[in-house]
């Protein structure tokens, strides 16, 4: 899967929790820190690759 592929399905992971938010399925304050924490528990979306230390792929 490509980054690109990475990055668009953390941003509808994100608009999904909004809108189950806005459903009222998922609480308020669950949804105000989701982002966040997708972003923690997925750094490689957005970081880039960084296990390989510099090296070439």
């Amino acid at each position: 899967m490509t980054h690109i592929h990475k990055a668009i399905l953390l941003a509808f992971a994100m608009i999904g929790i909004a809108l189950l938010a806005v459903a009222g399925i998922v609480p308020e304050e669950t949804a105000q820190w989701a982002p966040l924490a997708l972003l923690a528990v997925f750094p490689s979306v957005w970081m880039g690759k960084t296990r390989n230390c510099g090296a070439k792929s």
